[in-house]
């Protein structure tokens, strides 16, 4: 490509604002056009890049975002795992292109929770893990019922039903730490909010027994994958996968919520902000109760490996554990919401 066009859709949240951070520092050179909402968000990106191009509208202008898909050569999105509109209409721009097309998809490994779900066996321990190179297949087989399948399905349809034009690859990440660079929220979802319902309760929280397992990524390592297949989007495909086969699990090693639980509670009393560092067993109810979908965040079974993205892309994660994370991830909570440690 002589010059690379790149359209990027959720810039101003966590995953995506960390992954045009990656790439914009390595390559200055990419000709970059991001959807924002609103003028308060485009400020945002406006002061922190100033070459970015802005589009203004949400992922519900389809006719924006196919016309966006069709004049770029990557197509970055990162907004909304779970709109199908959206990846139909971006699905539908690159599908309208005279030269291939390359379209990015971030999913999520909660999609592997769905025996869980179906069974609300939470906190238990499960001995399946998926992995992303010969076990690819079913990854991308899935029962329709799983989190996150229909969007996925859409998106490989889209690569298989136009090959030669419609280059699919979706990134999947499992629980995301770290603060993050971008413009906009630079805060997770799953361990944050643990974080918050431990310093509201005063103890840590698990749900269930706590046995069932996740796995882990630092969101600067998850950014690093962003970078190489856009840089290997950029070299007409390069050495990545794409297609069918293109799923990306992005994990740095598996966690046990009890652990995750243990260390977030003793991190917090040892900075001042509970008075002692137990942990209290709570229901799928409660953990709801607690923080939308609590129960599916800190109670299901999430296991895989990542395979593909170290074969493929030379792809090995860097950053510090979430174990060591998270006394930071306690501070940086506890500030948010305005608490201070006793003395």
């Amino acid at each position: 490509m002589s010059e690379t066009k790149i359209f990027c859709t959720g810039v101003t949240g966590y995953i995506g604002g960390d992954a045009i951070f990656a790439i914009v520092k390595l390559h200055p050179e990419y000709d970059i056009t991001c959807l924002v909402r609103n003028s308060d968000k485009g400020a945002q990106v406006a002061s922190q890049y100033s070459k970015i191009k802005l589009v203004y509208g949400d992922l519900d202008n389809n006719v924006l975002l196919e016309e966006e898909a069709r004049k770029a050569d990557i197509v970055l999105h990162t907004a909304n795992a779970d709109h199908a509109g959206a990846a139909i209409a971006i699905a539908r721009g690159i599908s309208s292109r005279k030269s291939p097309g390359y379209f990015i998809h971030t999913s999520g490994t909660g999609i592997l929770g769905f025996a869980d779900l179906a069974h609300k066996t939470y906190g238990e321990a499960a001995t399946k893990v998926y992995n992303d190179w010969d076990g690819v297949s079913e990854v991308t087989s899935l029962p329709d019922s799983a989190p996150h399948r229909n969007v996925d399905k859409i998106v490989l349809a889209a690569g298989r039903d136009n090959v030669d034009i419609v280059k699919t690859a979706i990134v999947c990440p499992p629980t995301i730490y770290g603060e993050g660079r971008g413009p906009g929220n630079r805060r997770s979802i799953q361990v944050p909010n643990l974080i918050k319902a431990t310093l509201e309760k005063q103890e840590g929280v698990v749900v269930g027994a706590g046995q069932n397992w996740w796995t882990n990524i630092h969101v600067a390592d998850l950014s690093q994958v962003y970078l190489r297949l856009v840089e290997e989007a950029s070299k007409s495909g390069g050495s990545a996968t794409w297609g069918e086969d293109g799923y990306y699990f992005t994990e740095r090693e598996e966690f046990q919520w009890r652990k995750a639980a243990k260390a977030v509670a003793s991190a917090a009393h040892k900075k001042g902000f509970i008075s002692k560092d137990s942990i209290t067993t709570v229901s799928a109810e409660e953990a709801d109760r607690l923080v939308p979908s609590g129960s599916f965040l800190w109670g299901t079974n999430s296991r895989c490996k990542a395979v593909r993205a170290n074969r493929q892309l030379a792809w090995v994660p860097e950053q510090r554990s979430i174990y060591d994370d998270i006394p930071d991830e306690v501070a940086r909570e506890a500030k948010r919401l305005g608490l201070k440690a006793s003395t």
